[in-house]
């Protein structure tokens, strides 16, 4: 129905100049111009709602997920796509195509992806009016793209970013008779406050915008029973809970693809690979070796822990504590501390990524190893299974919002120590299933307890992970039946 959206935007067009033409020949007639231009305006206009809400055997069953960021690093909206697409929805998903997706949602036959310029704004004048030029050409480019869709019966969209979606979404689904959907994973107005203050003019707007136009949706989604109890109160909005929970895909990884795993990120990280006579005589990486006899493999027995961290390097994580307190793990074993070595693995893309990548090179780390890799979305839940400990340095901006990244840690068996904010305990359980810290110095205490017997499995490290492994919860997809699907099938 690529076609609709074009009509109706020639159709908008000619009835503007329309009226105005016509306005030209009636004011010798005692009509106002203005009268007549909104008269044949909505005249035409009035066609146009027709043909936008014209419904076919297949409009029930088509769903648009749209998220105002790159589809490839916005997991949770990928498993809305096909978890749609597993109960036989048409699934159109918009976003910007920065990085890949998932190859499940690559091979999804009933899922289409439908790409969107991330627009720059003026590169030169004041901020404001760089924001406003951007927000208004992005705006009338999602207009063009929805309107442009067959008609879809709901439209789910990520929140944030929500500025200028919600709103054109919203309007969409006015003119369509779409159900909107917002997914609530934070609030926009408080990432804006990290980088330009509370006080900010800007900011300031943002909030009221979210809190004027986040009412109107037909079903709100969030990911904390706090964030459910702030936008109840606060704002308005009845939520439903839906708690971030791991994909099928992440599990504990068999050591066999850990080997090939190692192998294949050896060739472009140096921390990987074994030491020259080893590799020479045995297809060795510095965790793992294979036997040439049999070809099985196995751990090594002196390799380095394996410590991992995502990020989409923004201000809300402050990978500086990370760092210090790697210098104080180094420090550890030059003071005589029977640790191993690290070889630590902080992932992702984002704005920061080359400030603090010019920081790592600046250490003088012997025992610690840093490398950033960008990983390929198949690789990365392979990682997550092969590591010993992860990290989490979110701190929510709003203080309402969990770190999906420690979901996928947990369904992988990872324990993990993650920075303290409040509602972490929702998901993060001290002494149980990892540990919690404040600062740097406490980081590299746990880092220092938790390896202290490594590789041994009898140590905290090893407790942690049997909890993990025996308290194994709802996966994604049982999750997202029992909350969302109720929501498509209820009356609009």
């Amino acid at each position: 129905m690529a076609p609709c959206g074009s009509t109706v935007a020639l159709l908008s067009v000619f009835s503007v100049v329309f009226a105005v033409f016509v306005s030209c020949f009636v004011a010798d007639c005692g009509v106002t111009g203005p009268g007549v231009c909104l008269a044949v305006a909505a005249g035409i206009l009035s066609m146009c709602w027709r043909g936008l809400r014209q419904r076919d055997a297949g409009s029930d069953r088509r769903v648009c997920v749209l998220v105002l960021g790159d589809i490839g690093r916005s997991p949770r909206m990928q498993y809305h796509a096909l978890s749609l697409s597993k109960h036989g929805y048409q699934v159109t998903f918009v976003g910007f195509l920065d990085s890949k997706p998932h190859q499940d949602v690559l091979k999804e036959e009933k899922i289409r992806i439908v790409g969107i310029s991330e627009v720059k704004g003026l590169r030169a004048g004041p901020k404001l009016l760089t924001y406003v030029t951007k927000t208004v050409v992005q705006s009338v480019q999602l207009l063009h793209v929805l309107l442009s869709l067959e008609l879809q019966a709901h439209i789910l969209m990520q929140n944030p970013p929500g500025l200028p979606g919600i709103a054109v979404a919203w309007l969409v689904c006015v003119l369509r008779g779409s159900t909107f959907i917002i997914d609530w994973h934070n609030y926009g107005y408080t990432i804006m406050a990290l980088s330009l203050g509370a006080s900010h003019p800007l900011v300031r707007l943002a909030k009221r915008y979210e809190h004027l136009l986040g009412p109107l949706a037909s079903h709100s989604l969030c990911v904390t029973n706090a964030m459910k109890d702030d936008l109840q109160k606060n704002w308005g909005v009845e939520a439903t809970t839906l708690y971030d929970r791991p994909a099928s895909i992440f599990r504990e990884t068999p050591l066999d693809l850990q080997h090939q795993l190692f192998l294949k990120m050896a060739d472009t990280q140096p921390q990987f690979r074994a030491s020259g006579s080893d590799s020479e005589e045995t297809e060795a990486t510095v965790f793992t070796v294979r036997n040439p006899g049999d070809g099985s493999v196995t751990l090594r027995s002196d390799r380095p822990a394996l410590l991992i961290s995502s990020t989409s390097w923004t201000e809300d994580e402050d990978f500086s504590i990370l760092l210090d307190s790697l210098q104080e793990y180094e420090g550890f074993i030059r003071g005589g501390a029977p640790l191993p070595s690290l070889v630590c693995v902080i992932t992702g893309k984002g704005p920061q990524k080359e400030h603090y990548k010019k920081l790592i090179a600046s250490l003088r780390l012997e025992r610690v190893k840093i490398c950033t890799p960008w990983l390929e979305a198949e690789d990365y839940p392979l990682l997550l299974g092969s590591a010993d400990l992860g990290v989490c340095l979110h701190k929510s901006s709003s203080g309402l919002d969990l770190p999906m990244k420690v979901v996928d840690m947990f369904g992988c068996c990872l324990p993990v120590c993650a920075i303290h904010f409040h509602c972490l305990q929702e998901l993060v359980e001290h002494e149980v299933n990892g540990l919690i810290f404040r600062d740097s110095a406490e980081l590299a205490q746990q880092l220092k307890s938790l390896l202290s017997q490594f590789p041994s499995s009898d140590g905290r490290l090893g407790v942690f992970r049997r909890n993990l492994r025996a308290s194994r919860g709802q996966r994604w997809d049982d999750n997202w039946d029992q909350n969302v699907l109720p929501l498509l099938a209820a009356p609009r």
